[in-house]
């Protein structure tokens, strides 16, 4: 399984190149891509999104929230606040989904470094 963010979620049905479309068009390609719940709230709010595209994304394994996810999300982030860097409520969440399920996250989204250097979030992109 590899989770795959907005960033590079909408960056590959744009059109656009990098090696993170590149790793979700092959994440796609062999069924390993899963999308944090965050990640199918931010992309199905997207105007003017076509119908295949939501098809698509609503056919996508979702990562589970554990019991305690809440929790978590919100120590994690107060954590790297006290570093005073950057965490994004929404960033915060895609990232507990992952690191609670042990899967790595397709990014292009750099403010994720926080969370690979002080959470262990592995990163792809």
């Amino acid at each position: 399984m590899i989770a795959i963010d907005s960033s590079s979620l909408i960056a590959f049905l744009g059109g656009d190149d990098g090696a993170d479309v590149e790793a979700v068009h092959e994440a796609l390609r062999l069924k390993l891509a899963v999308l944090p719940p965050v990640v199918l709230t931010e992309v199905l709010s997207l105007p003017g999104l076509d119908a295949r595209v939501i098809d698509l994304l609503l056919d996508l394994p979702l990562l589970e929230v554990d019991s305690g996810y809440w929790e978590r999300a919100g120590a994690r982030r107060r954590r790297i606040l006290e570093h005073r860097l950057r965490a994004r409520l929404a960033d915060t969440l895609i990232a507990q989904s992952c690191i609670d399920h042990g899967v790595p996250l397709i990014t292009r989204d750099s403010d994720f470094r926080h969370f690979k250097k002080h959470s262990g979030l592995e990163l792809v992109g």
